[in-house]
């Protein structure tokens, strides 16, 4: 049986992470959190024991090493958590974004290489069936018009919480856009922020890659919630709706990297070098 710890019980995610530990069949028995609002803890597995500090999570770590340590904490930690994990000696699934800055994805790899283990990124937009079936129907030779609309409402809540301080969740493109970023860099290869406007609740702006060139509008503001893309060539034209079909997506993600399938560091790299473009400029 796959065993797991997870960092970050308390937050959003989380139960996203323990559904698809439970689905795949495996045990989590130990989890993190500074906040001890987990009692969905006691809905995937009771017996999981539970570590106010990271201190003494650590340390239970370093005697009891686990095959993953899943990382949800917010996203100024991840790499820091990561790094523990590996230390550790455990494989590890992070949520996005990676990193907040492309630096420490280098300290990540260079991690990687110390102790032969992995850190497998979450980027479950990729695992979308539209997506995938759109990926399949692209032409590398025709050059795109990409234009994508998403808004995903959150509450008052979201103003109170690390998720709106830059220095924590690196700002609105990083902590909400990553993913449609890391999406437009896996149909189109890397690409460069040329201009964007961020506000607290809503941001838009332009991006180039070598086939395609992306206008992105991106909000948190209360109303519709949307995620389409539009991509337009001159033979080709396709809309993928993202609204729904999330349901299983963090758990087909587990069955990929347990089955070595899993998207790494460079995977993850293109959309983390472009929403910290994009941070730098505004």
């Amino acid at each position: 049986m796959t065993t797991f710890a997870l960092i970050g019980a308390a937050g959003y995610v989380a139960p996203r992470h323990m559904k698809a530990i439970q689905d795949i069949g495996g045990q989590l028995l130990a989890a993190l959190d500074p906040h001890d609002s987990v009692g969905i803890l006691d809905s995937f597995s009771p017996e999981c024991q539970y570590f106010k500090e990271p201190e003494r999570f650590d340390r239970w770590l370093s005697k009891n090493p686990v095959d993953y340590v899943v990382v949800c904490s917010p996203n100024y930690l991840h790499d820091a958590h990561s790094l523990m994990a590996l230390r550790n000696g455990c494989d590890v699934i992070c949520e996005k974004p990676l990193t907040c800055n492309e630096r420490n994805l280098d300290n990540l790899a260079e991690w990687e290489q110390r102790t032969g283990k992995k850190v497998s990124a979450i980027l479950q937009c990729r695992l979308h069936p539209e997506a995938v079936k759109v990926k399949k129907l692209l032409e590398r030779e025709e050059f795109y018009t990409i234009k994508v609309d998403y808004r995903t409402s959150r509450g008052q809540w979201y103003d109170f919480s690390w998720k709106s301080d830059i220095s924590k969740s690196g700002g609105l493109p990083t902590n909400i856009g990553v993913h449609l970023f890391d999406l437009c860099c896996w149909f189109f290869g890397e690409g460069t922020a040329v201009a964007s406007d961020v506000l607290e609740h809503r941001a838009t702006g332009r991006v180039w890659f070598d086939t395609a060139n992306l206008h992105w509008l991106l909000s948190i503001e209360n109303g519709t919630r949307c995620r389409k893309f539009y991509i337009s060539g001159i033979c080709n034209h396709f809309e993928i709706d993202l609204t729904t079909g999330f349901t299983d997506l963090h758990t087909k993600s587990y069955q990929e990297i347990l089955a070595g399938r899993g998207f790494g560091i460079e995977d993850a790299r293109p959309a983390i070098r472009i929403v910290e473009a994009i941070r730098n400029a505004s």
